[in-house]
């Protein structure tokens, strides 16, 4: 029996990571239901997602979009402004989605603006990879107020109305991969988005898989995590003059060190080194926040 089509529309922005990009289309032909349309933006010079894109079996329409700039942010407010559905999930290239994810996005979204669910290890016949950007909690969260961010979800899984994308400006393309503001992209997102009156939710049940990396790759991602955080955190408080973005930023840091404490405390060295990065991350994007933020002022 062919699965039925939801109609949303998944935004996925690629860059150089054609047989990624393959799996995880193959992974949206693949489930219970099939989205009614998938837009894919190719940040690649050489156009690498195009033949993957023009080859996808099994959706009932992938549309293939070349962007000439670069950054995570740029390409999903591409992907999304192209979206010819009112509901938009994001997927990043090199995840997988459960079999229920489509589905589930349509259901859930009948009563929320925003949701966001968990991030698994993809499985990995290979000994030298370990997990990343993981979000285990089986526990269903609801959040009609201001709250952390990170609480909602993240950015490689996560699901929207398009029209309060557009209400708060999209993504911010100051921010995350491959932008100067180098993470923070779906925390920013997220948070604005609550702070606009948007309903949100973590929901166990929306389940993508996320390829595993070298422990190298995973330690480059440290600093970049608390980078965009704290820099995010600066520009709403002064920006957009929102107090509530200090307790954020206190909770933060609160996060990351008692995680530096329970690792320094259990001799867990290679995660403590890890939570030393972020912090130092962390730092670095106050700074970075502190700069955008004045030449914004002037």
């Amino acid at each position: 029996m062919a699965a039925s089509i939801t109609p949303v529309t998944v935004a996925i922005t690629t860059l150089d990571r054609p047989d990624a990009l393959a799996r995880c289309l193959r992974s949206l032909a693949a489930g219970s239901a099939t989205p009614a349309e998938v837009v894919v933006v190719d940040q690649s010079r050489e156009r690498t997602a195009r033949p993957v894109v023009e080859s996808a079996d099994g959706l009932p329409e992938v549309r293939y979009l070349h962007d000439d700039g670069v950054g995570l942010g740029r390409g999903q407010n591409i992907a999304v402004r192209a979206a010819r559905h009112p509901t938009v999930a994001v997927l990043d290239d090199d995840c997988v989605a459960g079999s229920g994810w489509v589905s589930g996005v349509g259901d859930r979204l009948d009563d929320a603006d925003l949701v966001g669910g968990r991030v698994l290890p993809l499985a990995d016949s290979r000994a030298d990879v370990v997990p990343v950007s993981s979000r285990t909690s089986e526990r269903p969260v609801a959040f009609n107020e201001r709250t952390v961010p990170w609480a909602i979800g993240s950015g490689n899984n996560f699901a929207l109305q398009r029209d309060w994308f557009e209400r708060v400006g999209g993504c911010d393309e100051r921010l995350g991969p491959g932008a100067p503001g180098l993470g923070g992209l779906d925390m920013d997102l997220f948070y604005r988005l609550v702070r606009a009156g948007a309903s949100a939710r973590y929901d166990p049940e929306l389940i993508v898989y996320h390829e595993q990396k070298s422990p190298e790759e995973r330690l480059a991602r440290r600093v970049p995590y608390g980078f965009g955080m704290a820099a995010a955190c600066v520009l709403w408080r002064i920006e957009g003059g929102d107090r509530f973005a200090g307790r954020v930023f206190v909770a933060w840091l609160r996060l990351r060190v008692a995680a530096l404490a329970r690792a320094a405390l259990r001799g867990r060295w290679r995660a403590a080194h890890e939570e030393v990065l972020v912090l130092v991350g962390t730092g670095r994007g106050v700074l970075y926040g502190l700069r955008v933020a004045r030449r914004h002022r002037d």
